[in-house]
C-alpha cells in the first residue's frame, strides 16, 4: 500500500518521515536516519503529480540580526542583515476537479509589527533610519487583486510558524478587537480559508518560555473562529505535488511547505535565510565557509531563539535531502528560504552568493498515488 494513506480532514497522511519524529530518539540517531527517509519520501511525492500553478509575491523587506540569521557562522561587520519575506500562491485541481488555492506566507504586515521584538526595535530606530532599512511592497490582498483571485477563492493559509503573526483580520474573530477599532467581531477577509499549523505550535502559545515570548503574540489567538483553525500532526500531502512535512527546531510546531514543480521538488520555510546555508562551504558569506570547515557543520541555521537547535539542523539537513538543485547553479538546492537574504548596502558583508527570489510554475500534472 502507499505511504500516503487517506486521513478525512485535510490531505493525506505522509508516512515516510514518521521514523524521524520518534520522540524516544535523540538527535544523532534521527541524522542518521535522514538519508533513507528522505529518498523515499522524493520518490513517493514525485508520482503524486505537480499543482496547477505557483508563484511568488513580496511584503516587506526588513532588518533582521545577522547574529540570528547566520547564527555563529558569519564574520560581517554589520549587526543586521536584510530579508525579504514573501508570500507563495499554489493552486491545484483535486481528483473530483474541484480547485484548491493555498497561500503560504500570507503575513499581515501591519499587524506585524506589534511583535514585540520588533515594536521595541522600531521604538528604538528614528523615523528616516526606519525608511532607510525597511522597504514595503504590495500586501497580500494587493497582490491577490492583481492576480485576479478573489479572498472568498482562498482554502488554506499556511506559515512555517507563528511567529509574528497576528491573522484576525484573516480568519475572523468570535469577539470584539478594541484595538482594531472593532466593536462587533471581526468578519473575515478569508471567509472560507482553513490556517493549517501544527498542534505543538498551537500548543505553544499557551505556555510561551521566555525565549520564544519576543517572537509572538499569543493573545490575538485567543478569540479566533476555531472553525477557520485546522491543527495538523505531522506531515501531510495536500495535493498533486503539495506537502506539508513537520520540521520542528525554529519553533517546536515549525513545518515546511513541498512543492513538485517543473524544475523538481523545493521546500519553503524559514529554518535558514539563504539556500547556501544549506551548502555553506559554497558560501562567500564572510566568515560563513571557514565556519562550517572548522567545525564540520553541513548547515547554518537561522535561530532567533536556541529551544532546539539540534532538531532545527536535522531538519535543514531533510530539506536539502529531499529537495532537487538549481537548474540555474547546480552548488545550490532549490530550498526558498520564506524570509530570503537580500543584498542591500547598508548592510556590509551580508551579501547573499545566490538568490532564488521567486518560484514560478504553469502546468498542473496529475499523479499515479
Amino acid at each position: 500500500m502507499s505511504a500516503l494513506n487517506a486521513e478525512p480532514v485535510v490531505g493525506s497522511r505522509i508516512d515516510y518521515l514518521a521514523p524521524l519524529h520518534d520522540p524516544t530518539l535523540d538527535p544523532g540517531a534521527v541524522l542518521a536516519r535522514i538519508p533513507s527517509c528522505a529518498a523515499d519520501f522524493r520518490a513517493e511525492f514525485r508520482l503524486t503529480g505537480t499543482p496547477d500553478s505557483i508563484d511568488t509575491y513580496d511584503l516587506i523587506t526588513l532588518p533582521y540580526p545577522t547574529r540570528f540569521g547566520l547564527w555563529r557562522a558569519s564574520m560581517a561587520p554589520a549587526p543586521f542583515l536584510s530579508i525579504t519575506n514573501r508570500m507563495l500562491i499554489v493552486r491545484w485541481t483535486e481528483a473530483d476537479g474541484r480547485r484548491r488555492t493555498l497561500l503560504f506566507e500570507p503575513s499581515d504586515v501591519e499587524l506585524g509589527t506589534n511583535t514585540p521584538y520588533f515594536a521595541a526595535l522600531a521604538r528604538r530606530t528614528p523615523g528616516p533610519l526606519e525608511t532607510l532599512f525597511v522597504r514595503r511592497h504590495r500586501d497580500v490582498l494587493a497582490h491577490l487583486r492583481s492576480a485576479g483571485i478573489d479572498p472568498a477563492e482562498i482554502d488554506y493559509l499556511v506559515f512555517d510558524h507563528l511567529h509574528t503573526q497576528d491573522v484576525r483580520r484573516w480568519l475572523g474573530t468570535t469577539e470584539p478587537q478594541p484595538d482594531l477599532g472593532a466593536v462587533t467581531p471581526l468578519e473575515p477577509i478569508f471567509p472560507n480559508a482553513r490556517l493549517l499549523v501544527q498542534r505543538s505550535e498551537l500548543n505553544a502559545l499557551d505556555h510561551l518560555h521566555p525565549q520564544q515570548r519576543p517572537w509572538y503574540q499569543p493573545d490575538t489567538y485567543r478569540d479566533l473562529r476555531p472553525e477557520a483553525i485546522t491543527p495538523v500532526d505531522g506531515d501531510l500531502l495536500l495535493g498533486p505535488g503539495v506537502a506539508l512535512i513537520a520540521t520542528p527546531g525554529h519553533t517546536t510546531g515549525n513545518q515546511t511547505l513541498v512543492l513538485n514543480t517543473d524544475t523538481g521538488i523545493w521546500a519553503s520555510s524559514e529554518n535558514a535565510i539563504a539556500a547556501e546555508c544549506l551548502v555553506p562551504r559554497h558560501s562567500k558569506l564572510l566568515g560563513v565557509r571557514r565556519w562550517a570547515q572548522e567545525w564540520d557543520q553541513g548547515v547554518v541555521v537561522n535561530a532567533n531563539t536556541v529551544e532546539t537547535i539540534a532538531a532545527q539542523y536535522n531538519s535543514l539537513i531533510l530539506e536539502r535531502s529531499i529537495v532537487d538543485v538549481s537548474q540555474r547553479d547546480s552548488r545550490f538546492p532549490q530550498f526558498f528560504p520564506s524570509s530570503e537574504l537580500t543584498r542591500r548596502w547598508t548592510n556590509p558583508g551580508t551579501a547573499p552568493t545566490f538568490v532564488h527570489e521567486h518560484i514560478t510554475h504553469r502546468g498542473g500534472r496529475k499523479g499515479t498515488v
